[in-house]
């Protein structure tokens, strides 16, 4: 006689009887998913800007100049490494806050999702603010040296040093946020 292993797919045991105040405050959480419906339609608004760039870049590509296609490339990366922030805050926030998306075993279940917690979407999205603070400062230290960023050849010094500055303190905040997430796994 073989004992079949307890899945988490099979029936759920019942809820336990909540009394009226503790519903109220527990349902509450549901509250947020207007914001996470309206992050999808922020998500669309990016595609729209991503193909309108693509469509330019493609459109324009025998005209552009190495260092304005190097430009319109990295715009399109920011693009990308936005939509990627949506996608980490949209998933990884509902299934964090409002309630289980019950992906296991789907093949396309994200990796980082199967342990996600509060935390860990912290040091997430700090280093895809990272990310996307490193683009900006590499299209404006490209722009600094073309006759194609005539907007940031005009950046003032200050702008310049003020943008890399951000630029380090995001970089020390992320430190920051996984060291304090570190110490409190440690704990546990």
């Amino acid at each position: 006689m073989s004992v079949e292993p307890e899945t988490t797919t099979g029936p759920r045991p019942p809820s336990p009887r909540l009394g009226l105040l503790p519903m109220i405050i527990f349902g509450s959480r549901w509250l947020q998913l207007p914001l996470y419906l309206g992050l999808i339609v922020a998500q669309c608004v990016y595609i729209v800007l991503f193909l309108k760039e693509l469509w330019h870049l493609a459109s324009h590509a025998l005209d552009l100049t190495e260092q304005e296609i190097m430009m319109s490339v990295l715009a399109l990366i920011d693009v990308v490494m936005i939509s990627n922030l949506l996608v980490m805050v949209i998933v990884g926030g509902y299934e964090t806050f409002v309630s289980r998306l019950r992906l296991e075993g789907h093949p396309d279940q994200p990796e980082w999702l199967s342990h996600v917690n509060s935390g860990l979407l912290k040091v997430k999205l700090a280093m895809a603010i990272i990310g996307i603070s490193s683009i900006h400062l590499l299209r404006t230290f490209i722009g600094l040296g073309s006759q194609a960023g005539a907007q940031a050849a005009s950046m003032p010094v200050d702008a310049v040093m003020w943008q890399s500055i951000i630029h380090g303190l995001f970089i020390l905040s992320a430190i920051g946020i996984a060291y304090v997430d570190r110490m409190g796994d440690d704990r546990h």
